[in-house]
């Protein structure tokens, strides 16, 4: 996405002005907030209707008849779409006005949800959760840009503090929102209570929201679009395969064909990648890793994220597995750790343009390294309450990790690298999800396994698998903990662009 930076003084800019001058009180337009809080809301619903859809697995293979391997590939099917989209969100944020994208985002993620609630059989209901993916992928990326060409630089970590509410709030009441929905209405009333939502926010982008800056012709090079889809999409998929198959249930594809793919082709698509760099025509331009504060970043950014989505798989599964609580208590209990991390994000943000990050960034890594080692701890005596607040400090570490992380990563760019930064960096959460997914439990499944081996009943061993793998989850937040030292604050890069019409 590029923008008109036109002298003030030039001949062209004479006359009735045609940008958005910058609100007096905080800095920022008045039509970038209008923008920003359409945004915010459709990428809320989005992430909200990604993670209802765990929880719903048992009641929907009861429904369909389907066994635990197949009904995974809602979860798959999705994951795998938003790997092969998110990387050419690049390209697609250059090449087209934010009206329009948001307009075909919103209208894939609604017609998909329609699709859902209305599906009559399980393969349409994959369909639809390919379709609803292919909305999802794109808003992240266009939120991100958008904040970061638009938004003044010693704003940014404020603004970038109410994605974190976007981000941390919404997996967290998915599991008591789809909970509470299961338990007392039909699944499809999942998607039904989203859907209104979704038509708002349609409604409201068709007419409210205006083109900020303008689109440039960008190459869109095949090779480079067939190499990311295999190289993400295998790497994803074998993954989350491996987790699958550790835990007894039969992939699709074996995991190593996947994952040997996925690798051979990601090798083909940076060398593509760096070839096209040089007439700038990249699908994914890897000149964003130059930024040393944009790789540092990135790192802590993986483990932060691995992390995240691990316990995101783990917890419910000793809340419920060991502890013995129902799925609406299961999302209770983590409900104050999610919020926690949601709220404090402004604050964060507000602290973050004030001080930098590594105040911020440093005690958030030990403390995410110490509410890891917290988890070690559990067992099937640990009383509810401790669990409930170890999820809390880790989530709280976790907040004061993203959003200096996110801010510093992609301020550190040039402005005509924001949209590949964004794209860079929604591909890289994913992925670590899917890594801290497959570790997490192949490393439960193997502790589980050698328990029951030493003679221990179902629940001892899933506690000490669960135990395993917390553990060396502990050992991954070290390394959060070292590159924290070597975080920086970007260069001030001044005021936001105009807004062009």
């Amino acid at each position: 996405m590029s923008v008109d930076q036109r002298p003030a003084d030039t001949p062209e800019a004479a006359g009735p002005p045609e940008t958005v001058e910058p609100a007096a009180e905080t800095g920022v337009p008045a039509q970038i907030k209008l923008v920003l809080g359409v945004l915010l809301v459709a990428a809320f619903v989005m992430i909200l209707n990604e993670t209802i859809m765990g929880v719903a697995l048992p009641e929907l293979m009861e429904q369909f008849t389907l066994t635990a391997s197949t009904v995974q590939w809602l979860t798959t099917a999705f994951m795998l779409t938003m790997a092969v989209v998110i990387p050419m969100t690049g390209l697609i944020l250059q090449r087209f006005t934010t009206r329009t994208v948001f307009i075909a985002a919103m209208t894939l993620f609604t017609a998909g949800t329609v699709l859902a609630a209305a599906a009559p059989v399980f393969g349409v209901l994959v369909a639809a959760r390919v379709i609803q993916a292919s909305g999802t992928a794109v808003m992240l990326p266009l939120l991100m840009t958008t904040v970061m060409t638009f938004v003044p630089a010693d704003r940014r970590g404020r603004t970038i503090g109410f994605i974190t509410i976007v981000i941390a709030v919404a997996p967290a009441i998915g599991p008591t929102f789809s909970g509470f929905i299961l338990e007392n209405l039909p699944w499809q009333w999942m998607f039904l209570s989203v859907l209104p939502i979704a038509v708002l926010g349609l409604v409201l982008g068709a007419f409210k929201i205006q083109n900020l800056g303008e689109p440039r012709p960008v190459k869109f090079d095949l090779l480079s679009a067939l190499l990311s889809a295999v190289a993400f999409g295998g790497l994803i998929y074998g993954l989350s395969s491996l987790g699958e198959a550790a835990a007894g249930h039969e992939p699709f594809v074996e995991p190593w064909m996947a994952i040997t793919a996925g690798a051979v082709s990601l090798a083909l698509f940076v060398y593509r990648q760096l070839l096209l760099q040089r007439t700038d025509s990249a699908l994914m331009d890897l000149r964003v890793f130059l930024s040393r504060t944009f790789t540092v970043g990135i790192v802590m950014l993986l483990v932060s994220m691995a992390a995240l989505f691990g316990s995101l798989i783990l917890l419910p599964m000793y809340l419920q597995d060991v502890l013995e609580l129902s799925t609406f208590q299961t999302g209770l209990v983590v409900l104050p750790g999610g919020l926690a991390m949601g709220l404090t994000g402004p604050t964060i943000g507000r602290l973050y343009d004030r001080f930098g990050p590594r105040p911020l960034v440093i005690p958030g890594s030990f403390g995410l390294l110490g509410a890891l080692g917290g988890l070690t701890l559990l067992s099937e005596s640990s009383p509810v309450w401790f669990v409930v607040v170890i999820h809390v400090v880790m989530s709280l570490s976790l907040s004061l990790l993203m959003t200096p992380l996110m801010t510093s990563s992609l301020g550190s760019l040039k402005m005509d690298l924001y949209s590949h930064g964004s794209a860079v960096l929604s591909t890289l959460q994913q992925f670590a999800g899917a890594v801290g997914t497959a570790v997490f439990i192949t490393l439960m499944t193997t502790g589980a396994t050698a328990s029951l081996e030493t003679g221990a009943d179902a629940v001892t061993a899933t506690a000490d698998g669960i135990h395993t793998a917390f553990l060396w989850g502990t050992g991954m937040a070290v390394i959060a903990v070292a590159a924290a030292f070597f975080v920086r604050k970007p260069a001030t890069e001044g005021a936001a662009p105009a807004l062009a019409h």
